[in-house]
């Protein structure tokens, strides 16, 4: 069964770029454009990995990786932000709200598989808590 992403981006170029490359590596991705959409995603799907824009309309990505990590049915999932929020301390603001990892955009899309699938190891070898 393939892993499921839940990715939470406004830009539809973003989106439709990021849902090309997880698509063909073979990943069912579920879509939102914000928080609200998100939260109704994770009503209907358990994600294996979300990915998280830090510039959202109405609730920042900061937020929603705070909220996120406060749901137990969620310990266990990695969250990373996928942004072009480069600032210095951008990465050390993540990891403090609870994101697994920072992706910057403008993407490698040569690159990115192979970090999803760092962050899907625990998911791929079926050791990954429920």
């Amino acid at each position: 069964m393939a892993p499921k992403i839940l990715y939470v981006e406004d830009n539809p170029e973003n989106r439709l770029l990021i849902r090309r490359i997880l698509v063909a590596e073979g990943y069912e991705l579920f879509e939102a454009e914000n928080a609200q959409e998100l939260m109704a995603l994770l009503e209907e799907h358990h994600p294996d990995l979300i990915l998280v824009d830090l510039h959202l309309p109405g609730v920042d990505g900061f937020t929603i990786v705070r909220q996120l990590r406060q749901r137990k049915d969620l310990e266990h999932v990695p969250i990373v932000a996928l942004t072009a929020d480069v600032l210095r301390d951008t990465p050390v603001r993540c990891y403090q709200v609870g994101c697994d990892g920072y992706i910057p955009k403008p993407i490698d899309v040569d690159a990115f598989p192979k970090l999803i699938r760092e962050f899907l190891r625990p998911v791929e070898k079926g050791s990954h808590e429920r």
